[in-house]
């Protein structure tokens, strides 16, 4: 059986496509994304196991560390990913849980044969969810497959069983047991509709045909308060997703390699900072992503699925995430020192989206400081509110002296800004107190004191 046979059996009954190839990519890196943000992610306790070819499609850090993962690669590709079923727990360790999340992937390389093809695919199997994803068809005539019925999936992984039954037996109990482990599926008949539904709306928010580029300059429609064109928050929302997700597929090849002992100590140096560039970037589009969002609903609405308030130890979270800006602002021969009062109360906010909401503060502050400088951060109770306090020392011929990076001179729309002289763009102002207002929090910026941000105690 050849993973090809699979996308057959996937197509029965789906009209042939009209797409190119660069039009159907597209729809498959908005599909990954709907499936792992709208319906993966927010499962609880998340559990279960995939199957990808040519390459790991999920590349969500979350979800590869919680779900146990196959993968159909080229052989060419033994150097990045472990040897087959290297990484493969044993066929009766129990399954993964959310409790179970670890600093590294769990996929095992399976070898790709020369009639599977190299066109993405994806089965993506837990208790409550299951699809399959796929991408097919002739050039000018390609389609985006997305399948959830359960005779269809059954079928298809009958399919993958018997073609692992006769190349690798191993994987094939592995793989049975982890299915048994998974006890009984269940299956919600609206997720095609609701799927297809978002998937459509996160298309129609990715950038606009060449034929509307006049709409950048002619007399667009403007949201209230004077924000940009919505053609032009799209092309910055298309943007920001088009370097995102190869970032991410980089990150996570990365990060296979790292599982190597062989490497030398060099080269892994050289690897850890490719990984933490990228995640870097990937946290800092993403936020800037948010902020178009933002910008498209500019009334008090929450982003998207955005989750009401909940306590979150912010003390706890800064200490958490205090050597990972070690580690980033090192790069750029910049120190970094965090100050925390004793026994500080919890405050109301998102502790998921606040972790990366503070790590662009810091990056937004920190971007245009000279070599030397020292990043402090502070976190005090201030009345019936937590003062984050975020400053900087800079070397001087008197000694260290307070002071901060220069703003930058030009706002390039609502939602970033940049500095001409250093060539650095970043988050405006108003976009990063908009997204601070969405996690309870209140951000004020003065000439000469640093960034400030309030939070209300519970």
């Amino acid at each position: 059986m050849s993973l090809e046979a699979l996308r057959q059996l996937l197509a029965a009954g789906v009209p042939a496509g009209q797409s190119d190839d660069d039009a159907v990519r597209r729809q498959w890196w908005a599909a990954l994304a709907t499936l792992q943000d709208d319906f993966l992610l927010p499962l609880p306790d998340l559990a279960g196991l995939w199957l990808a070819a040519p390459l790991p499609a999920l590349y969500d850090p979350t979800l590869l560390q919680r779900l146990q993962g196959w993968v159909w690669a080229p052989t060419e590709l033994d150097a990045l990913l472990s040897p087959p079923m290297a990484l493969l727990p044993a066929p009766d360790s129990p399954p993964r849980t959310a409790g179970d999340a670890g600093p590294h992937p769990a996929f095992a390389r399976l070898p790709l044969q020369d009639a599977d093809g190299t066109d993405p695919l994806l089965l993506v199997i837990t208790p409550q969810l299951q699809v399959a994803l796929a991408v097919s068809g002739s050039p000018g005539a390609r389609r985006l497959l997305v399948r959830f019925e359960p005779d269809v999936l059954s079928e298809a992984l009958s399919l993958v069983h018997d073609r692992l039954e006769h190349s690798d037996a191993q994987a094939a109990d592995a793989l049975r047991h982890r299915l048994q482990q998974l006890g009984s599926l269940h299956s919600d008949g609206s997720l095609g509709l609701r799927f297809w539904a978002r998937l459509s709306e996160r298309l129609a928010a990715m950038a606009p045909s060449v034929t509307l580029q006049p709409l950048l300059t002619a007399a667009a429609p403007m949201h209230p308060a004077g924000a940009a064109p919505a053609a032009e928050l799209a092309l910055l929302e298309a943007i920001t997703h088009e370097v995102r997700t190869p970032l991410a597929t980089i990150r996570t090849l990365i990060r296979s390699l790292l599982r190597r002992s062989d490497i030398p100590p060099l080269v892994r140096q050289r690897l850890e900072q490719i990984d933490g560039e990228c995640s870097e970037q990937i946290d800092r589009f993403g936020l800037i992503f948010l902020a178009a969002e933002l910008q498209r609903q500019p009334t008090s609405e929450p982003i998207g699925d955005t989750q009401a308030l909940a306590r979150t130890d912010l003390a706890q979270l800064l200490s958490q995430m205090e050597p990972l800006w070690q580690r980033q602002l090192s790069r750029r021969g910049l120190a970094f020192d965090l100050s925390l009062a004793e026994a500080l109360p919890e405050v109301l906010s998102d502790p998921t989206r606040l972790e990366t909401m503070l790590g662009g503060l810091i990056d937004r502050f920190s971007r245009n400081l000279p070599a030397g400088s020292r990043v402090q951060l502070s976190l005090v109770e201030a009345g019936p509110r937590l003062k984050l306090h975020l400053g900087c020392e800079t070397p001087g011929p008197a000694g260290a002296a307070l002071a901060e990076p220069h703003p930058a001179k030009a706002l390039v729309g609502p939602v970033l800004s940049w500095n001409p002289t250093t060539g650095s763009l970043q988050l405006s102002r108003q976009a990063t107190q908009q997204l601070f207002e969405q996690l309870g929090g209140r951000l004020t910026e003065r000439h000469g004191s640093g960034l400030t941000v309030f939070f209300p105690i519970c």
